[in-house]
């Protein structure tokens, strides 16, 4: 078990590279199981989700080696091996393995994916799609099974029930060893799907209308290997750019994909914070900002909320909560998708936080607010974040515990901070000895 002790109060300064994004390795890691080739894989953040998901395919027989500091070599093996359940249940991203097992081996068992604990995260849109190709699932005793009527699988026209991101990228990579064409409507079209797409095309599949909710795949009967290289994490981006603003600091973030941050820099602006585009793969946030939370027209208390892509990614609506309450003014938060997520303001409000959480979805932030250092532990991912930039901007010493969480999405995050300035120490607490 590992805390951060961070001692707030020092606005952020200086240079930190963006990591390659989390959401995209994992389905990527997890198309390797489709070709009996080699898959190199480059800018592949070194976080303990990845380390999990590696040694998931490990255990299904793949050889995998370290080829660099963020590259991978995958080749599958027999795909046949038993999923640990613990390693299963550590992340979410092990449900990516479903398509994949399906497509290649007909038949998969896994017991109900881990993650973050934000609350009800369905699972039929899984099944349902992958049952449209051509599978039969059955779920007992606490177990997961697919099971393919013949293989391959069929091709076919499928409307997703919701546009859920593992859920496409399940039924993304079924389908591109399936029989035929498939179109997928009501797809999600976040940049990791982008990113599957645009691998599984370099393996060999041709897939149509990357980028949009209409996805049109052509299946293969075999798909070769291939070297690609992850996009920039936006969420990390999103998340840094929080940080400087939170501190009154300034950032020059590099390794960006400037592309995917239009709608991040319309939210961050509705709070008076905005960035400036350095480089083809840069942004700085200056230190002088507006700071003032903005109103609607009317003159109205501004809302915002998050939704599918291309609104505002829900992962980041924990960083721009906490962010708000640096600045002047009051605005709602209206988290949409998650029905536990906001429950972390609890934390923010014992820090200081002049925040009314309305009901399990809604809350009214007011600002600016002094934040007093305080023991806090991460419920997940992206709230862990949040917690970090509030120890960052706290007056006194901050204790933030579970920090597993939160190094699950990011790479190096102590090292990035104490580069912008951030006093902070990571420490390892010992395990405590077991009584007899």
């Amino acid at each position: 078990m590992a805390e951060y002790r961070i001692i707030g109060g020092t606005p952020t300064s200086g240079e930190v590279r963006i990591s390659g994004n989390k959401n995209a390795a994992l389905p990527c890691l997890a198309a390797t199981l489709l070709t009996d080739e080699e898959v190199v894989l480059s800018n592949v953040p070194d976080i303990e989700d990845v380390r999990v998901m590696i040694d998931l395919l490990r255990r299904l027989g793949s050889t995998v080696s370290r080829t660099g500091a963020n590259s991978w070599s995958i080749k599958s093996g027999s795909r046949s091996g038993a999923l640990d359940r613990d390693l299963v249940e550590a992340i979410r991203g092990s449900i990516l393995l479903l398509g994949p097992l399906l497509a290649s081996v007909g038949e998969a068992t896994i017991t109900p994916p881990g993650g973050d604990v934000i609350g009800l995260r369905r699972l039929d849109t899984h099944l349902w799609g992958l049952s449209a190709l051509g599978a039969s699932f059955a779920v007992e005793d606490h177990r997961i099974t697919l099971t393919a009527e013949r293989l391959p699988l069929t091709g076919s026209d499928i409307f997703l029930d919701e546009a859920s991101v593992t859920a496409t990228e399940n039924v993304i990579m079924a389908a591109s060893l399936a029989d035929g064409e498939s179109t997928i409507t009501n797809a999600a079209c976040e940049p990791h799907v982008q990113d599957l797409c645009t691998m599984l095309t370099l393996m060999g599949c041709p897939i149509d209308g990357i980028g949009s909710n209409r996805l049109r795949v052509v299946g293969q009967r075999r798909l070769r290997g291939c070297s690609f290289t992850l996009g920039s994490d936006y969420m990390e981006a999103g998340s840094f750019i929080g940080l400087a603003a939170a501190t009154g600091g300034e950032a020059l973030l590099t390794g960006v994909d400037v592309q995917h941050l239009r709608m991040i820099k319309l939210g961050f602006e509705r709070i008076g914070i905005t960035f400036d585009i350095d480089g083809p793969s840069s942004i700085r946030v200056p230190r002088q900002q507006e700071r003032i939370l903005a109103k609607e027209v009317a003159g109205h208390t501004a809302r915002i909320s998050d939704g599918p892509w291309p609104a505002f990614p829900a992962d980041l609506l924990s960083i721009l909560t906490v962010t708000a309450t640096q600045m002047r003014g009051s605005i709602l938060i209206h988290e949409k998708m998650f029905e536990s997520r906001m429950y972390f303001v609890d934390y923010l409000i014992r820090m200081g936080a002049d925040i009314i959480l309305c009901d399990p979805h809604r809350a009214v932030v007011n600002g600016p607010a002094q934040l007093y250092g305080a023991t806090v532990t991460s419920p997940d991912v992206r709230a862990g974040m949040a917690l970090v930039i509030a120890a960052a901007c706290a007056r006194g010493e901050s204790v933030i515990q579970n920090i597993y969480q939160i190094e699950r999405g990011y790479e190096a995050l102590s090292t990035k901070l104490s580069t912008l300035g951030i006093a902070i120490k990571r420490h390892q607490i010992p395990d405590k000895p077991v009584v007899r």
